[in-house]
């Protein structure tokens, strides 16, 4: 699954869309964009969930919280739209497995790729912990709110299963920033959400008279 802001796409971003399928011939593949990824956690997730959501401003923090929520439902495999499988996926994700979390450069988990079965208890943690951080109002950057801080905060690394990026999914050798945002003039997330509050403040209650 890929989820994206817009369903127009430059040509070094749809030739990553297509690379992909052909890594994973055996697998259904599902391109998401903003109003379909909103409508799914709606119908799935009413209530607390998707209030929570639907204070999120910004579409890198949207997307980082439907797709927990998407592969705790229905399970699956999830990359950002840069990234893509480094062997054929059949290969990296085995029917045994409970759960696959990619691991950075620097040994840390990221959230750019992510397979699991569905009803998995550390993506519930996860989920848990990025609906407490919406909850909470407090100031922080995405990367902290609904991102990989997360992640390396609240699973258990010794109970995981886990593979380096180097053997499983890669970022940007097909696009880069530019063609990523050419359609957002204020730029990738990483300068957005200084420009926007990722979190929409709540309204503050009305008095009665």
């Amino acid at each position: 699954m890929n989820a994206q802001l817009t369903d127009k796409a430059t040509l070094p971003v749809y030739l990553n869309y297509l690379f992909n399928p052909l890594m994973a011939p055996s697998f259904e593949y599902r391109f998401m964009i903003t109003e379909a990824r909103a409508r799914f956690i709606e119908e799935n997730y009413p209530g607390e969930i998707f209030e929570a959501f639907s204070r999120l401003q910004v579409g890198a923090a949207q997307a980082d919280f439907w797709r927990v929520l998407v592969l705790q439902k229905h399970g699956g495999v999830y990359m950002d739209i840069d990234g893509h499988a480094v062997w054929p996926l059949a290969r990296i994700v085995k029917p045994e497995m409970e759960e696959l979390f990619v691991t950075t450069r620097r040994g840390e988990i990221s959230n750019y790729f992510i397979a699991s079965k569905p009803n998995n208890p550390h993506l519930q943690k996860v989920i848990e912990a990025i609906h407490a951080n919406i909850e909470s109002d407090e100031d922080k950057g995405i990367f902290h709110l609904t991102g990989p801080t997360v992640y390396n905060e609240v699973l258990p690394r010794d109970e995981i299963r886990t593979a380096s990026y180097r053997y499983t999914c890669n970022q940007g050798n097909f696009t880069n920033e530019y063609f990523q945002y050419i359609d957002k003039p204020q730029g990738k997330w990483t300068r957005e959400q200084y420009k926007v509050d990722v979190v929409r403040k709540r309204e503050p209650a009305e008095t009665e008279q």
